[in-house]
């Protein structure tokens, strides 16, 4: 990986294949606005008031550092092969809520680490994520023909090449990661086994297996939160782990705060699904379009009870980490989301 100058100037550039891999990142200036904090922050009536405004402007200067990291880590030039590239950044940048890659920076800091250890982690992350919603999209999964107010990759390109693009995506967030040049080999395999671990066959994978298994069907609700927990609470949880290992440079970090950032992802998680089963089931009139969807199993009104318990247990985990405040507002910020 191009190596970097502490305040993010390139000082190098390497070929891969057939690209020029270029890396030009403005880490500090982006990272000074994004974490400045007052005096007053944690205590006085005018910082409350200020901390929604704070955590937007927290999930914008995040997402915009995510996406020029991004820019410049995915490959592109001219290749024979080089459509792959136009896939993967036409499916990768512009576009989502960078809320996984968001938590992944806000643990590395809220436990005092070096935020440019966090950035390849992120980057890795969101890659992870990609990869799946290009699979997700396909004809043999869930058959979207939209992707984040565009035409899905299978659509935009053809199958085969939206199957291979998230293929190069998965394993080209096992590189980023392997190869972080703000981290020691030690957290850089710790950081590649978590991913891995969450994004296998007992993680994302496997519950995308049971929601297809379970397709049509109405289950039990146990069910459900088992395939959500799966599907889309182990790469959050993945994401709190990897901004946990960038900053534990020493290796002094304690299992419990691990733990407490494992539980406040799956609260997280499973609330944020909810919801979204919530306003896909307001938009079609009422009913969920989806008979595992917790609005089919449970009605409107229980799965808004649940939500707001879900929420409530992921800002209690929040409140056992260190400066956990930002995380604590993010959970209730997509407990209210509207879209």
């Amino acid at each position: 990986m191009t190596e970097l100058k502490d305040n993010g100037e390139q000082i190098g550039k390497e070929k891969r294949g057939d690209i020029d891999v270029d890396i030009d990142i403005d880490i500090d200036g982006a990272l000074s606005s994004a974490y400045g904090t007052t005096d007053d922050e944690n205590g006085s009536d005018t910082a409350k008031a200020q901390r929604p405004r704070r955590l937007m402007e927290l999930l914008t200067e995040n997402s915009e550092l995510i996406e020029n990291a991004l820019n410049e880590l995915l490959p592109s030039g001219e290749a024979t092969h080089g459509i792959i590239y136009d896939v993967m950044r036409y499916s990768t940048l512009g576009g989502g809520k960078r809320v996984r890659p968001f938590l992944t920076l806000e643990l590395c800091r809220m436990l005092g680490g070096d935020v440019r250890a966090a950035i390849p982690y992120a980057c890795a992350v969101e890659c992870v994520h990609t990869y799946s919603l290009i699979h997700d999209d396909l004809p043999a999964m869930d058959n979207d023909s939209e992707r984040r107010g565009k035409p899905s990759a299978h659509i935009a390109f053809g199958e085969a090449n939206a199957l291979l693009a998230g293929d190069a995506l998965l394993t080209y967030a096992f590189a980023l990661a392997a190869e972080n040049p703000f981290a020691d080999a030690k957290r850089n395999v710790r950081a590649v086994s978590a991913l891995a671990n969450s994004a296998g066959f007992d993680g994302m994978i496997g519950g995308q297996v049971c929601d297809l298994l379970y397709e049509g069907q109405k289950i039990e609700l146990d069910r459900v939160f088992d395939t959500e927990r799966k599907k889309t609470g182990e790469l959050i949880a993945a994401a709190c782990t990897l901004g946990i290992i960038a900053a534990d440079a020493k290796g002094h970090i304690s299992e419990d705060v691990f733990a407490a950032a494992r539980r406040y992802a799956y609260s997280m998680g499973l609330a944020f699904q909810i919801v979204d089963d919530i306003l896909d089931a307001e938009e079609a009139g009422g009913d969920g379009a989806d008979e595992t969807s917790v609005v089919n199993i449970v009605g409107i009104d229980e799965a808004e009870r649940l939500a707001s318990m879900l929420t409530g247990e992921a800002v209690k985990a929040a409140g056992e980490l260190p400066n956990g405040g930002v995380l604590s507002e993010l959970a209730l910020y997509l407990r209210n989301r509207k879209s």
